[in-house]
């Protein structure tokens, strides 16, 4: 699978780690940056990742930052971008069954580098279930982006 992964200088080190892991594996990985510890703006991370995924370029995308909130909150402003942060087995695999998340948001500071891996090889294993209800929510999230897109 071609994976994104992006983070600001508090997920730099974990994204190293998960990269070498995700090419381990096989996958195709897209790094959109940053590229040291050097203090950055998360932001900026969530849209370069955001426009890799939305333009077909990676079929998901990891994103990190120290807690995750930040760089979650900045990649879910992206119309077509669902990501969840997840710091559980559960909700990575989750995510995507139900509510077909295409990012996957860690905290770095958060959680460790085992259950980083962990993450994200679920995250990558899981797909959306494509049942009715889920199917009906995730068009529901669709057209809340449409109503509030600003033009």
């Amino acid at each position: 699978m071609r994976v994104a992964i992006g983070a600001d200088h508090a997920g730099f080190q974990l994204k190293q780690l998960i990269s070498e892991h995700l090419r381990s594996a096989g996958h195709a990985i897209i790094d959109v940056g940053t590229a040291s510890d050097a203090p950055v703006d998360y932001p900026d991370y969530a849209e370069a990742l955001a426009k890799v995924v939305l333009d077909g370029k990676a079929e998901r995308g990891v994103l990190i930052c120290g807690s995750g909130v930040g760089a979650s909150v900045a990649a879910n402003k992206i119309p077509g971008i669902r990501a969840g942060l997840c710091h559980d087995s559960y909700s990575a695999r989750q995510g995507v069954e139900h509510d077909e998340i295409n990012v996957l948001v860690l905290g770095a500071r958060v959680i460790g580098s085992a259950l980083a891996k962990e993450l994200v090889d679920r995250f990558l294993a899981a797909q959306f279930s494509r049942e009715e209800r889920h199917r009906r929510r995730v068009e529901k999230i669709k057209a809340l982006e449409q109503r509030y897109q600003k033009s």
